[in-house]
Order: structure tokens, then C-alpha cells, then sequence
């Protein structure tokens, strides 16, 4: 039975770090901080990233902490102007501790998602030090500033994947659990999860021996939804939901889970409420088409399938591999029992502009309070320390507590 105290914390499975200014000037040669990632100012005092031959300025709307929503602006935004716990792990455990947030895993900024800065260099060797030197400081200075309190993600070279279990290997054997991967290869100019050559079986192999949870974040595909060309930005942003459900169905079908059967997909920033509707389709699918498509006749330019039909299980498989992940979503809690409730994970988006902070555990125990005991303390935190094998520290008891 948890404690009153245990439902009072989330792990959440979806925060964002930017990167510090000396993160790779500290950890290359001296005559290769330059040609590094490193940061520049212009004449105003603005300070941008600069890194093979490209200026990459911050967005405001990735670091709105302490911001009131009035304020807001995808307007580049100094770092002097972003609050410490954006950058600095040890402020942002203060930022934790306020909004009960007793862990979090974050997703790389200056890199991209899934680390495509280094895939689209000119020089992927050098690229590939710099992917090292984020692993290296995530684990070391970023999780290691605090034990307990961060869940370490790596970045992989998606550009060779032999390459990358070696570096997924590398990580495991310092306590990494989990790795950053795309919703959708294809945009970013690399095969897709079906490719029929398995361009990526030897990274999907390393994932499957090691226990490492493939995590995605919606946009890792480096596109922004796009209902129409002139579609608003607000219809677009709303709609991004439709590219996480895409991703649970590719891999439902992909066949992945039947060759590694320990694998395991985190669908971060996605939210829950679609994920009944989509599990209901996908059998009606199978049921209705699927033996014309096992007879292997063609339709359109569809790609066939390379999935076992004839053992395919929807439900099981969500159950047994997929996990979805919310920041604010009454529609999906309202929806557990469709959705199991193992399969379900909180997460804040700190520091970005759809986050909860600093009212993290507040919004989510609003939303889940009625649900036993048992069930909160899985949403909370239980199904994250299963799923990325992780012990968190002893909660910190908060001020004024």
C-alpha cells in the first residue's frame, strides 16, 4: 500500500534542458571548441549557438519558467532572460521541489530531439564526438549533479546504427536506461521502421538485450503538423496529437515488437485521450483487410506488410511494449481501463510553453484523485521507475511542509 506521502511526487518522463554554454567547449580539444556547438553574441548582447557554419538562436517559447502566459513569444530569447533552472540542474531542483516533481527525464534543445544537429553536420565523425560529449555530460553532469533525481537519456548516431548500439552499450554500462529516437525517420532523410534491408535492427537489437526504452518526442521528425499550407499555427499545434498516433500505429505494425519482444516505446508529449479510438481502429483493420494483404496483392503504392497477421494482437501488444505519455489530459484519464493503467505516464514539459509548472503535482492529482490509490501511485511515479528501471531519491520535504 503507498504512503499519503508517495502520492504527493511525479516522475515526469517529459522535461526539456537547454544546453549550457561550456557543455562542449569543456569536453572537446582545445583546437576543436570553434567547430563545436559553442555560443556567439551578436551586437545587441543576443546570444545565439553556433555550430557548423549555422546560427541557432533559443526560442522564448522553449523556456517560459517563471513567465506569465501574457508573455509568451517564440521570439529568441537570451539566456540571461530564462530562469537558472533551465540550464543549471541543481537551480532547476529547486523548481522541482516546488512543484513536486521528484524526477525528471529530459529531452535535448540545441541538438533536436533525437540529436539530428549531428546527423546533418558536415563532418559526422566530429559530430559523432559531440554526441559523445552530450552522453558524457548528461550522465555526468547533468543525472550526476543529482542522483535520483534524473533519469539520463542519450542521444544516439542515427546515421550508423552499428555504430550506435556501440555508443548504446557504451551508456548502458553507466546506468543509462533509455535513448532518444525519432517518431518518424523518413522526414529526416533515413529509412523508416519497415524498411525491408532492417536498416534498423542492429539499434532495435541493442534496445531489446540492454532493456533500453526507445523515447520519441512529438516533432523528433523535425516537422511541424501541417493540416493545410495555410492552415493557423494554433489548428496545427492542436493537431499535433495526429503524429503520435501515427507512431503507435507504424510500430503496431512494423513487426519490431515480434523480433525483440523486451522492446519498449515511450510516446512522449503526445498526450493519452486518442489512444482508445486508435486501438479500436486498428483492430476493426486487421479484422476487415487482412487477408487480402497476407495474399500479398498490392493496393495503390501501399507498402506490404512485414508484421505476422496471423498472430498479431493489438491490445496485447500496447500492453506489452507501447507506453503514452500526459501533461494535462481529462479525456484520457477519463478513458483508463481502455487504456491500462500500467501503460500511462505524467510528465510537466518544464520549461516549455505547455507546461504545468509550477502547479505540476497539483494539475495532475486534480486529475486523477478519484482513482484508487494504487492507480495514482503508478500514474505518478510507479510505471516510470518500472519502465526505465530507475530509483528515485527519498522525496525532499518541501518548505513550509
Amino acid at each position: 500500500m503507498t504512503s499519503d506521502l508517495s502520492l504527493d511526487w511525479l516522475i515526469s518522463v517529459d522535461d526539456h534542458v537547454l544546453e549550457p554554454a561550456n557543455l562542449w567547449v569543456d569536453r572537446v580539444a582545445k583546437a576543436d571548441r570553434d567547430r563545436a556547438p559553442h555560443m556567439e553574441f551578436d551586437a545587441t548582447g543576443m546570444d545565439f549557438w553556433v555550430y557548423d557554419g549555422k546560427k541557432y538562436p533559443s526560442s522564448g517559447l522553449s523556456a517560459v519558467a517563471g513567465k506569465e502566459k501574457e508573455e509568451f513569444s517564440p521570439e529568441p530569447l537570451r539566456y540571461s532572460e530564462m530562469r537558472p533552472g533551465c540550464y543549471d540542474p541543481k537551480a532547476r531542483l529547486a523548481d522541482m521541489d516546488q512543484a513536486g516533481i521528484l524526477a525528471s527525464l529530459c529531452f535535448p534543445t540545441i541538438t533536436r530531439f533525437c540529436g539530428q544537429l549531428f546527423m546533418e553536420t558536415s563532418d559526422r565523425e566530429f559530430g559523432f564526438q559531440c554526441l559523445q560529449a552530450y552522453n558524457d555530460w548528461m550522465i555526468e553532469e547533468w543525472a550526476g549533479a543529482a542522483p535520483g533525481r534524473y533519469i539520463p537519456l542519450m542521444l544516439i548516431p542515427m546515421w550508423d546504427p552499428p555504430l550506435a548500439a556501440k555508443e548504446m552499450e557504451r551508456c548502458a554500462a553507466r546506468g543509462v536506461t533509455a535513448f532518444a529516437f525519432s517518431e518518424n525517420p523518413e522526414p529526416l532523410g533515413l529509412p523508416t521502421i519497415h524498411d525491408k534491408n532492417r536498416y534498423w535492427d542492429p539499434v532495435m537489437a541493442a534496445a531489446n538485450d540492454l532493456e533500453m526504452v526507445v523515447s520519441m518526442h512529438v516533432g523528433s521528425s523535425s516537422q511541424l503538423p501541417q493540416i493545410a499550407r495555410d492552415a493557423p499555427f494554433m489548428a496545427n499545434l492542436t493537431w499535433g496529437a495526429s503524429r503520435t498516433s501515427g507512431t503507435m500505429l507504424a510500430w503496431l505494425f512494423s513487426g519490431m515488437f515480434q523480433r525483440y519482444p523486451k522492446l519498449k516505446i515511450a510516446l512522449s508529449e503526445g498526450e493519452i485521450g486518442w489512444i482508445p479510438y486508435f486501438l479500436e481502429r486498428a483492430e476493426q483493420v486487421l479484422d476487415k483487410q487482412r487477408y487480402w494483404v497476407q495474399r500479398g496483392v498490392t493496393f495503390s503504392d501501399h507498402a506490404g506488410s512485414t508484421v505476422d497477421l496471423n498472430t498479431l494482437n493489438i491490445r496485447d501488444t500496447f500492453r506489452d511494449h507501447v507506453f503514452g505519455c500526459f501533461i494535462e489530459d481529462a479525456h484520457g484519464i477519463a478513458s483508463l481501463g481502455e487504456i491500462p493503467e500500467d501503460n500511462v505516464m505524467c510528465e510537466t514539459d518544464y520549461p516549455h510553453s505547455d507546461s504545468t509548472w509550477p502547479n505540476c503535482i497539483t494539475v495532475v492529482k486534480n486529475l486523477i484523485s478519484h482513482l484508487p490509490a494504487e492507480t495514482q501511485y503508478k500514474l505518478l511515479r510507479g510505471n516510470a521507475e518500472r519502465l526505465y528501471r530507475f530509483t528515485p531519491a527519498q522525496p525532499p520535504v518541501l518548505a513550509g511542509a
